[in-house]
């Protein structure tokens, strides 16, 4: 009798195997904005965490530690979304992947010391929401103190799921 089963577990154990497959990432996204109001991921998926990303000095001619010398939040988002899709790529992941995102803005001198939330999102929406890649990811977006360098603006940190 046991032998005769092992066709039937076989073909129900590939049967689960293919359920398990066939999860996809879900999203819930915001009407008319570029971010998910919610991301469901299966069990079984691959999660990738990234530590907060930091922009590079853009001008080394400039006073060291100025906002100069890194960009305004638009160019520091910019190269720090950048730097992400190449972490990622590293990992086997696209910008695509990623399913959560923390963003840390400084206030801009040049914006009275608020956020520039604008600068950040005009760079935001080359990466997500986009023909090319419609995956958005769940987001909050924050204004803090200071980061830390002085003249840094942006820092961002992202969680990318993959599922199996």
């Amino acid at each position: 009798m046991v032998k005769a089963m092992r066709p039937v577990l076989g073909l129900m154990l590939a049967a689960v195997a293919g359920l398990a497959q066939a999860a996809e990432i879900k999203r819930v996204d915001v009407p008319n904005f570029p971010i998910a109001q919610a991301v469901l991921v299966p069990g079984g998926s691959d999660l990738v965490f990234l530590s907060g990303t930091v922009p590079s000095v853009t001008d080394p001619a400039a006073p060291k530690g100025s906002v100069q010398s890194f960009g305004n939040t638009e160019a520091q988002t910019l190269d720090v979304l950048t730097k992400i899709q190449a972490t990622l790529k590293a990992q086997g992941l696209t910008m695509g992947d990623v399913v959560l995102m923390h963003v840390y803005l400084v206030g801009d001198p040049d914006k009275g010391g608020q956020m520039d939330f604008g600068g950040m999102m005009n760079s935001y929406r080359k990466f997500f929401g986009t023909a090319d890649q419609p995956n958005k990811p769940a987001r909050s977006t924050v204004q803090v103190a200071a980061l830390a360098s002085p003249g840094m603006l942006v820092e961002i940190e992202v969680v990318a799921a993959k599922a199996k």
